[in-house]
């Protein structure tokens, strides 16, 4: 029965069909949920930063449900974007309506969209990286699986990595570097792919070519069955997507970096160089994004069974919470910077 946990990380798909259907002011129901109700959940629920036994975690990974739980998310990503083109297709909105239905989604495409395709990506199958990629699509953020993948997590704490906000870096100005270097980094790192595939980079093995025509494609069917406001709904909702996962970005790395050694190499990522954090509500919604030190640590280990490194640096507040907290940087820096190992503090 404590599996049917993570059913709880479909209730932002919940509070969002709700909104869109009441429409009014409910349709900010889905930010305040969020960015409100669970950081004062969080407050409330105590931390667990038990991790499971051999046989538990071997038992979950026998267990199908967990897999279950993230491929229902296509459905619910997919038919809530539908669902709201066709209310906007149909339906006269006020202005302050049709921005709430694009932050609601937004948040949508970033919680069950950007983070299980994050996960699906890691998975071996063919099958799961696919859809995992087609729920990158919505949020036009395709070349994520790339970077990610090929670039992340090679680079993760260091200068070299896009995604690792440096010291003192505030939120807004990492989304601009972030988003720039990890698309020009996706394309640098496709045609090293091919280079040692020894395939020319106009090569049908492509992927950011095909990354950029499926994007391209999706633009355009929306454009031509649900008209220019419906275009412009789904762009919008897509940045909205992708700038809450650069946020979420900026908050699992911030200021930490991986040391060189005498050699002029970087030390091996460990778990000294992610923020864990053990809050129960934002693991669970998240399905464990939180515990994302040992998900660097060993990249391959399902959600379910991700554990909590006492080594690891501790994040005072959840994910959510800490979301919040880094778009007013002076409370951030306040908050984080005296959390940052004194060795990888800039000089």
């Amino acid at each position: 029965m404590k599996d049917l946990k993570y059913l709880a990380a479909y209730s932002i798909p919940i509070m969002a069909l709700i909104g869109f259907s009441v429409r009014g002011s409910f349709v900010y129901l889905t930010p305040f949920f969020t960015f409100i109700f669970i950081p004062l959940l969080e407050l409330i629920f105590p931390i667990d930063s038990k991790n499971l036994s051999l046989n538990e975690s071997t038992n979950k990974l026998k267990n199908k449900f967990f897999d279950w739980l993230l491929y229902i998310n296509l459905l619910i990503v997919y038919g809530l974007l539908f669902y709201i083109l066709n209310i906007i297709k149909h339906t006269t909105l006020e202005n302050y309506e049709f921005i709430g239905l694009i932050i609601s989604l937004g948040i949508v495409l970033a919680a069950n969209g950007i983070n299980v395709g994050h996960e699906l990506g890691h998975r071996q199958t063919t099958k799961e990286r696919f859809l995992g990629k087609a729920l990158l699509l919505p949020s036009l953020y395709m070349h994520f699986y790339i970077e990610h993948n090929f670039g992340h997590h090679l680079n993760a704490a260091t200068k070299e990595d896009p995604a690792t906000a440096r010291y003192n870096q505030s939120v807004y100005a990492f989304w601009f570097t972030s988003v720039i270097r990890q698309y020009i980094n996706a394309w640098k790192i496709q045609k090293s792919l091919l280079n040692n595939k020894k395939l020319p980079f106009l090569s049908i093995k492509n992927d950011m070519f095909w990354f950029l025509i499926i994007q391209l494609l999706y633009v355009f069917i929306i454009y031509v069955f649900f008209g220019l406001n419906g275009c412009v709904f789904a762009i919008s909702s897509a940045i909205t997507g992708f700038i809450l996962l650069e946020t979420v970005n900026y908050i699992e790395h911030y200021g930490l970096l991986r040391l060189k050694k005498d050699s002029g190499r970087y030390e091996r990522v460990s778990e000294i160089h992610s923020w864990n954090s053990n809050h129960i509500i934002g693991r669970i919604i998240l399905y464990e994004l939180t515990r994302h030190s040992d998900h660097h640590y060993k990249t391959s280990k399902k959600y379910q069974i991700l554990d909590c490194h006492e080594d690891s640096p501790q994040m005072p507040y959840g994910y959510p919470t800490s979301m919040v907290l880094a778009m007013l940087p002076p409370i951030w820096f306040l908050i984080m910077n005296k959390r940052i190992p004194r060795e990888m503090i800039p000089r």
